[in-house]
Order: structure tokens, then sequence, then C-alpha cells
């Protein structure tokens, strides 16, 4: 588990049961719940990370269709017009 051998985790067993006696249950559930709290807390801070990786800026908003057409216009390409025969060659 933690590199600890079965001897190991007696001897840990036998110096709890000494320095907690009675109230040894009282400290495990303790412990448990502080171990719960951390596991949930590491499981937020993994999804927020997880959250910003994702993240995607808004786009920007058009309100009108004449709008929309000046965007479209602005993000085009200029369109290709091939030589025509008339066109004068060019010496290499």
């Amino acid at each position: 588990m933690f590199g600890l051998g079965y001897s190991e985790m007696v001897l840990f067993g036998i110096i709890a049961l000494v320095l907690f006696g009675s109230r040894l249950p009282e400290v495990a559930r303790s412990l448990g719940g502080s171990y719960r709290e951390l596991k949930k807390s590491v499981s937020e801070f993994q999804r927020e990370f997880q959250s910003i990786e994702r993240y995607e800026p808004p786009r920007p908003k058009v309100t009108s269709s004449w709008q929309q057409e000046e965007v479209l216009e602005e993000t085009t390409a200029p369109r290709f017009q091939p030589p025509t025969e008339d066109s004068p060659k060019s010496s290499s």
C-alpha cells in the first residue's frame, strides 16, 4: 500500500491503540471525514482546471442582417480569376 509491510502495519495499529484507546473509532471517523473533504476539494479543483482548458472566447454578436453581410465580406478572401487567352504571356 504505502510501502509498508504486514508487520509495520500491525505495529502502527498497536501504537494507535495505546495512544488513542477507546477514542480510536472517533479519531478514525474524524480522519475519514477529513480525507473525504480533501478528496472533494481536489476533484473540484480538477473540474475547474479542465473547464478553463475548454474555454472558447465568445463570438461577436451580430444584430442585423446587413451587419452580418458586412462581416462576411470582410472575412472572405479575394476570388481567383484565371488569366484569359487574350492576356499577354510572359517570356522567361
